[in-house]
């Protein structure tokens, strides 16, 4: 899914600007939340797959960056800064949920699937379902890379900012990536 931007899009420095001040900081926060509120969402949805799980993430989310805010240095751009910490946020609820289940995070891939398919938020048709299936068996890394350069076509550069992580790695994980999801469709054609 493709998120579109919005008709009167607003400058990540008008809401710095209001972010710095005293008098505005609340509604340069409400600004920025509205801005980057869905693609966010969707980009750790992507990653916890379950609506509410999302949810969930998405306010720690913006709780950190409401805490964090004022030392947003600009030597990235904002929605950089705002997808690491979303990323960050869907890693470790990622990971305590698989030590609460007492699994490794790649072992997780029948939870993630099933948990996906029980999810009334989610309303996909079937081969929509098998690439999610495909995706939660892949692991931790590779599921990061694949989804933010299938879904959202980031570009390496700006994946390698976000997750501190080589160019050439990250060509490399979303390549192993995609052909454990091609040979996933292999097989399940021959079922």
């Amino acid at each position: 899914m493709q998120v579109t931007a919005s008709k009167n899009p607003v400058s990540d420095d008008h809401i710095l600007k209001l972010l710095r001040s005293d008098k505005t900081f609340e509604r340069g926060f409400r600004l920025l939340m509205s801005t980057y509120k869905e693609r966010l969402y969707w980009h750790i949805r992507r990653m916890v797959l379950v609506h509410e799980d999302a949810d969930d993430v998405l306010q720690n989310t913006f709780i950190k960056v409401y805490r964090g805010v004022l030392q947003f240095e600009g030597k990235s751009k904002l929605y950089t800064w705002l997808y690491r910490i979303a990323t960050n946020e869907s890693i470790t609820f990622l990971q305590s949920n698989a030590r609460r289940n007492s699994s490794s995070i790649d072992n997780n891939d029948g939870v993630l699937a099933s948990r996906l398919k029980a999810d009334s938020w989610f309303d996909g048709d079937a081969l929509q379902q098998q690439l999610q299936d495909a995706i939660a068996q892949l692991p931790e890394k590779q599921r990061v890379v694949f989804n933010m350069r299938y879904y959202e076509e980031m570009p390496y550069e700006e994946m390698s900012t976000i997750l501190d992580t080589s160019v050439g790695a990250l060509k490399a994980s979303f390549h192993h990536a995609a052909k454990k999801i091609e040979r996933f469709f292999r097989e399940a054609d021959h079922l």
